[in-house]
């Protein structure tokens, strides 16, 4: 059986992914023409979907992923997003599903996990809702984005009894400067210009996703109940309170690249997801490991107690009787006292494993708490790569003593670039000067 912190690291990753599949799937619909498909998507209110995903590897703090997940996404312009996810236990049996709600009105994530029943939430800032909601709440702008993307047509095929039209890309584009490896195939209906069937595979570093997105049902009736989370009173808090999302700007930033030079003398080679992952993995471990609790002493024999111990006794002749009745109570006398002190073990034991655990939930809320300044650089840069205002970063070869050399840079207008030097000032300057800069970085 997985430990209380095993379960919650799983289901913690598999949210992450999950988010990350909704995010990405707004190149849904790159379809027959792009017009055409995105007129009658932007006249759904509401939709919902299916997914099933499978998820290998390496994920948040070097935990060990083979996680299926299964779950519905409900979406509304007017509430927000709805996700059941469900994780089959490998050794039988069905956990109850866990719910994760995206709600613009309330500037929040909430995610429920009755595995462990715990909940969590994120606060996000105006920037980061306004940016989820376009991406995930309206097709239009997921159905623009797919025009960045370089693209080529599967044919026609027939999917649930209808004609469709495929599509493919693997265009690294799609992941917005996450970075990784994508291979992407949808389908849409030839007849009503909507999405049918989206199939992903997508490697991030260690981490292996694949994806089925399927059973579309558009214009589905929705109200605001479906979008309102109730937190049991029994549930605790899984990270000890609410976990406030940066702002995706300039400051914040700055602010995590500070962060990461402190906290381990150098800048992260990419500013990606893998790279925040694996800086969590390092964080996690820097300390000397929680120890292990003590193993219980072996189970002793309890054939003293049963009928058939009496029995044969008392079959003996009676002069023998006695002295093995006598013998035989002062062996359950002398099993009574290991029973006891194995009893006393247990109890040491299982306290030694809840101090056990309670470190470990202890040094992952830290190790969260620790990057989270550093998650908002990773979003801003996705950001700015989603923005078109061509970043580029070069912590691979800048690290912080390099004071006169380009670490981060972006567009601003078509005669600016922004610039984040390496000891993190910042400065305005012409694309010339910024070539010549770059020109001198280290190879």
């Amino acid at each position: 059986m997985k430990s209380p912190l095993a379960k919650l690291a799983v289901a913690a990753a598999a949210v992450i992914v999950c988010v990350v599949g909704v995010l990405l799937w707004r190149t849904t619909g790159s379809g027959i023409a792009l017009a055409d498909v995105l007129a009658q998507v932007q006249q759904s209110t509401a939709y919902m979907y299916q997914m099933t995903m499978t998820v290998t590897g390496k994920g948040v703090a070097d935990q060990d992923m083979n996680q299926n997940i299964e779950g519905t996404v409900l979406m509304a312009k007017d509430y927000g997003m709805k996700m059941t996810m469900g994780m089959p236990d490998p050794n039988g049996g069905e956990a109850e599903p866990m719910e994760m709600y995206m709600l613009p009105g309330e500037k929040a994530m909430i995610t429920l996990v009755p595995a462990t029943k715990q909940y969590m939430r994120v606060e996000l800032d105006d920037t980061l809702i306004e940016k989820t909601r376009q991406q995930n709440y309206d097709p239009g702008a997921m159905l623009k984005q797919i025009l960045d993307c370089k693209y080529e047509s599967l044919g026609r095929s027939i999917i649930d009894g209808a004609e469709v039209e495929g599509f493919q890309t693997t265009d690294p584009n799609y992941l917005a400067g996450m970075g990784g490896q994508v291979d992407v195939k949808i389908w849409v209906d030839v007849k009503t210009q909507l999405p049918v069937r989206e199939e992903m595979d997508m490697q991030m570093g260690d981490m292996q996703m694949h994806s089925v997105v399927h059973s579309f049902q558009w214009d589905y009736p929705v109200d605001a109940d479906a979008f309102k989370p109730v937190i049991p009173a029994d549930y605790t808090d899984l990270l000890g309170g609410p976990i406030k999302m940066p702002a995706m700007n300039e400051r914040s930033a700055i602010a995590g690249l500070k962060l990461c030079a402190d906290l381990t003398g150098q800048y992260p080679e990419k500013l990606d997801f893998t790279a925040l992952t694996a800086l969590m993995s390092k964080l996690e471990y820097k300390d000397a490991p929680a120890p292990e609790p003590p193993e219980l002493p072996a189970e002793e024999d309890t054939e003293l107690f049963e009928k058939e111990s009496f029995k044969k006794i008392m079959e003996l002749p009676r002069e023998e009787r006695a002295k093995k009745m006598d013998e035989h109570l002062k062996k359950m006398e002398e099993l009574m006292k290991k029973i006891e002190e194995r009893s006393k073990t247990r109890q040491e034991q299982v306290k030694a494993m809840e101090e056990h655990v309670e470190a470990m939930e202890e040094r992952v809320k830290k190790t969260i708490d620790k990057v989270m300044p550093i998650q908002g650089t990773v979003t801003f840069y996705m950001m700015l790569a989603e923005e078109k205002k061509d970043p580029a970063y070069y912590g691979n070869v800048v690290t912080p003593q390099d004071a006169d050399k380009v670490l981060l840079r972006w567009k601003i207008s078509d005669s600016e670039y922004r610039v984040i030097y390496g000891d993190l000032h910042v400065e305005t300057i012409s694309p010339e000067k910024l070539a010549e800069l770059e020109e001198a970085l280290p190879k």
